[in-house]
């Protein structure tokens, strides 16, 4: 098959798709007298990605796939498009993400701790409702009690090939607290300059939030006098 026909073969099935796709779902595309392997479905992948360096859509390599996403500095042009405002995750919400994505494996009993509060149902639930978390295995010992971790999906709307890209932190215990409010700013911040590719190109879900997650705005409250999430709290992460 001509190399150029490859390249827009693929291109146009990466701008249409509303998903990441691995080199293995576009091999699918061609048939076996294409002669097309999946080592030059890689080697384009790579041209394409060259080639859309200087534009305001890029091609990136995420643990789900290879998809096309507009810049970090395209969005507040595009966000004009779309005014609506993005769903609001509150900081409890934020900050149990922050400590499952840094510390995973985790169990419920592991993020209490860590926040020094109690992690309420709805706020687990609002993390596995929407594909950023899920039960990886069981601790042994009493209860065998849930080991939480990411997802892919998770990674995907960071715009994360792996968790090895997320930001090295300080591990001294005294500081966990701290660093995961602040992992929780993080998140948000690098979520907030996402979306998904097609989005820019008006074919993406319009249900899709990817990257559109914002942090309420709350008083600083001193969580080692609280033992459970307060009731708004939880209001503020349902979505």
């Amino acid at each position: 098959m001509d190399e150029l026909f490859l390249k827009q073969v693929l291109e146009t099935a990466l701008l249409c798709a509303n998903e990441p796709m691995r080199v293995g779902e576009l091999s699918k595309l061609f048939s076996e007298t294409d002669g097309v392997t999946s080592d030059v479905i890689k080697q384009q992948l790579i041209n394409l990605q060259s080639e859309w360096a200087d534009k305001g859509l890029e091609l990136v390599d995420l643990a789900g796939g290879w998809r096309f996403q507009s810049r970090p500095e395209m969005q507040k042009y595009l966000e004009r498009l779309n005014p609506e405002k993005p769903p609001k995750y509150s900081r409890a919400v934020m900050e149990t993400l922050a400590i499952i994505a840094w510390r995973q494996p985790v169990t419920r009993g592991d993020i209490e701790d860590i926040r020094g509060v109690s992690v309420s149902s709805q706020i687990i639930k609002t993390l596995e409702d929407r594909d950023w978390i899920e039960v990886i295995g069981h601790k042994e010992g009493p209860g065998r009690p849930a080991l939480f971790g990411t997802t892919k999906h998770f990674l995907d709307d960071m715009g994360l090939k792996s968790l090895s890209q997320l930001p090295a932190i300080e591990a001294d215990a005294e500081l966990l607290m701290a660093n995961d409010t602040e992992l929780a700013q993080l998140l948000q911040e690098q979520s907030a300059q996402l979306k998904l590719p097609n989005e820019a190109a008006q074919t993406t879900d319009a249900e899709s939030v990817s990257g559109n997650v914002e942090l309420v705005q709350s008083e600083q409250v001193d969580t080692t006098e609280s033992t459970t999430d307060s009731d708004e709290d939880e209001k503020a992460s349902e979505v």
